[in-house]
């Protein structure tokens, strides 16, 4: 009876140990459960032979006696078929047999860049990628003598759109173990926001400190929070975001496997309130609006290549390769309508350095877009960028893709080994071999003007009534633009803007229109 209690206490302990620090989900779908489970099993299988019997540890080790023993054949036969059944399973649930289900992870609609991409507006234009922020971030944090000590700046830098301001935000760590114990009853003291627009950065300090941390130790662990409080759920990845009045969360994704670890899909958040621990699970269509990351980056771009590849089956994706396409190598994000996007490319398997087009993925609610706009890969809209001030070795950053006089355009900063942004490129996004680079102290609209060869518009609209002295037409690459005359002022509107109207104006016709201020000035709407 005390060999029997010894191998249980013994086997719990273990159980228990290594549960504790790999937090596997409780979960047959997942492959750390496994790995968790064969683990388990094996160990106590060992602990039980050692106890039953005379066999040590070393006997084991050196296959004596246990090839007599059957618990040995026992042990190794129940672990062969458990892994058969899960390659038989995973066979099955592969795209082998179920293309067309890898296919339709994600909804692709077509659609029109001009018509979604609102015209670029300077005044919001997020030029700040992660890196730039980072260094931002760490200024912030070396001016404030009494946390640096104590704290140390996350990398987590999550990009999202904060009351209409783009903004990376990033929660502030235990510096070390030692760190933690002096601090965890207050918890850690806030948070630093960066302004992706035009570098402003803060440190929001926290009334009370948020103490379910990444950088935590034992409970207070978000990932150990996490797993204790949701013990069946499978967590993907973890961002930092604010609420719209500036309280910090933890946003978890929930995931769902087919078969075991394949076609994983994203079920709804966790949101984790890292003050007092408390947390709330939400289905994807649920979750709040002020969330902007529901589906991460990675998990898109996986999709996406899935959508890419198994168009026309499992086996055109290899052999004859028909119709089948992938993503672009990178990715950026663009904010719009309060929502964050993940732009990237979509170019053949042929890989040729262009696009075949490029898709608009909503973080939110995965509503994508592709918009068949043949052009540049992003990579070669880099190398021409920085390949116009090659004696200066600046390196490009990953395009950001604006409308910009209403046609796609590549906008770039180039940056010096310091990591600082000397110039501004624009690259045209259909021909990549038209770039044009301006330093960085003219500012991002001298630098469009230059690129334009003239006046852009402002981000702000206004309206008016006027009545037309005189009317023009001209056909700008394969789009007609009507010139409006009233006064001194000129007016310009695509036809896009109103084919039921502007076909039909004459002299002397008084229409109230929605107008962007230029030399020109861009027409939004016409009554």
């Amino acid at each position: 009876m005390k060999k029997i209690l010894l191998k249980i206490f013994v086997c719990l302990i273990f159980i228990f140990v290594l549960y504790y620090f790999m937090l596997p989900p409780i979960n047959l779908s997942d492959p750390s459960f496994w790995v968790f489970a064969f683990t388990s099993f094996v160990f106590c299988s060992i602990v039980c032979l050692m106890f039953s019997s005379n066999i040590t540890f070393e006997t084991i080790i050196n296959n004596k006696k246990v090839k007599k023993n059957n618990f040995s054949y026992i042990i190794l036969g129940s672990v062969t078929i458990i892994l058969g059944l899960i390659i038989i399973i995973n066979v099955i649930n592969s795209p082998l047999f179920n293309s067309k289900s890898y296919y339709e992870r994600i909804s692709v609609s077509n659609s029109n860049f001009s018509d979604d991409v609102a015209p670029v507006d300077f005044n919001s234009l997020p030029l700040l990628d992660k890196n730039s922020s980072i260094k931002l971030g760490d200024k912030v944090m070396g001016q404030m003598t009494d946390l640096v000590s104590q704290f140390e700046v996350s990398n987590n830098y999550t990009q999202i759109n904060y009351n209409d301001e783009i903004i990376r935000v990033t929660p502030l760590e235990y510096a070390g173990l030692i760190k933690y114990f002096t601090n965890r009853s207050e918890g850690v003291a806030g948070y630093i926001t960066v302004d992706s627009v035009d570098g402003e950065s803060n440190l929001v300090r926290l009334e009370n400190g948020m103490k379910y941390m990444p950088s935590a130790y034992f409970f207070e662990n978000l990932y150990r929070k996490l797993r204790i409080s949701y013990p069946f759920t499978i967590f993907g990845e973890v961002n930092f975001e604010i609420d719209d009045e500036g309280n910090p969360y933890w946003i978890a994704e929930t995931l769902k496997y087919s078969g075991v670890g394949l076609k994983k899909e994203v079920t709804g958040v966790v949101i984790l309130n890292p003050i007092d621990g408390t947390s709330t699970k939400y289905k994807v269509e649920e979750v709040p609006t002020w969330v902007d990351h529901v589906y991460s980056a990675n998990l898109i771009i996986e999709q996406l290549n899935n959508w890419g590849k198994y168009k026309n089956g499992f086996l055109n994706s290899i052999f004859g390769q028909k119709d089948v396409v992938k993503t672009t190598t990178g990715y950026n994000y663009l904010t719009m309508n309060n929502d964050v996007y993940l732009y990237t490319g979509i170019t053949s398997v042929s890989s040729d350095g262009s696009n075949i087009g490029f898709v608009l993925v909503n973080l939110r609610t995965k509503e994508t877009k592709f918009y068949d706009v043949a052009g540049a890969e992003e990579t070669a809209a880099m190398a021409s960028a920085e390949g116009q001030v090659q004696q200066m070795n600046y390196t490009s950053t990953f395009p950001l893709l604006i409308n910009l006089d209403n046609k796609p355009t590549y906008l770039m900063s180039l940056k010096d080994n310091a990591g600082l942004v000397k110039m501004y490129a624009f690259v045209d996004y259909t021909d990549y071999q038209r770039v044009v680079v301006t330093d960085s102290s003219e500012g991002i609209v001298k630098a469009a003007q230059n690129y334009l060869g003239g006046s852009i518009t402002t981000g702000e609209e206004l309206s008016k009534t006027i009545t037309i002295d005189a009317i023009r037409t001209a056909v700008l690459d394969g789009t007609t633009y009507y010139y409006l005359q009233s006064g001194d002022d000129i007016y310009r509107a695509s036809l896009k803007v109103n084919q039921t109207i502007l076909p039909f104006l004459t002299v002397d016709s008084e229409i109230t229109i929605t107008y962007k201020e230029s030399d020109v000035n861009e027409i939004v709407s016409i009554e």
